[in-house]
């Protein structure tokens, strides 16, 4: 003896209800990790601006606060190397210090075998998958870590909102 309950006739059974959630909690967390970090004006708008499978990091300490890195790119490593693609000059830095690994849209970091390691979050790591609002040490340098926001999208919303 099952009842049936009645249809919601504004509902459509053939769109997965998650399409819409999962837009609003992206815009939510974006905005959660914008409030967290203290994000200026002018990095909301470069991160608002990133292509999907790019991300952005952005000093925190280490007296360049703002700047940022575009990591935009399969594999970039960071270092105090002058041939790394994201150069961090500190004496506390391994030449070779972390590799940014792309998958998809995220990005993974793993820590080369620094001598003083790499910290996301003040846990230190060995490989770590990124997140929006992470904080990444590594030396004296302090980063926040922002994906793309298509990237929180997924591809079947990104569609419909085509139509």
């Amino acid at each position: 003896m099952s009842e049936q309950l009645p249809q919601n006739p504004q509902v459509n059974p053939e769109q997965p209800a998650s399409e819409t959630t999962m837009t609003f909690a992206s815009i939510s967390a974006l905005e959660g990790a914008f409030t967290v970090a203290g994000t200026s004006p002018e990095v909301r708008d470069a991160v608002s601006a990133l292509p999907l499978g790019s991300a952005l990091l952005v000093v925190r300490a280490a007296g360049v606060d703002g700047e940022r890195f575009l990591l935009d790119r399969d594999r970039l490593f960071a270092g105090r190397s002058e041939r790394a693609d994201i150069f961090l000059n500190d004496v506390t830095v391994s030449r070779k210090h972390v590799e940014f690994i792309r998958h998809g849209s995220e990005f993974e970091v793993r820590d080369q075998g620094s001598l003083n390691g790499t910290y996301i979050n003040r846990d230190r790591i060995d490989s770590y998958i990124l997140k929006t609002g992470d904080e990444i040490q590594i030396g004296k340098y302090r980063m926040v870590y922002y994906q793309s926001p298509l990237a929180q999208v997924s591809p079947q919303s990104a569609s419909s909102a085509d139509e």
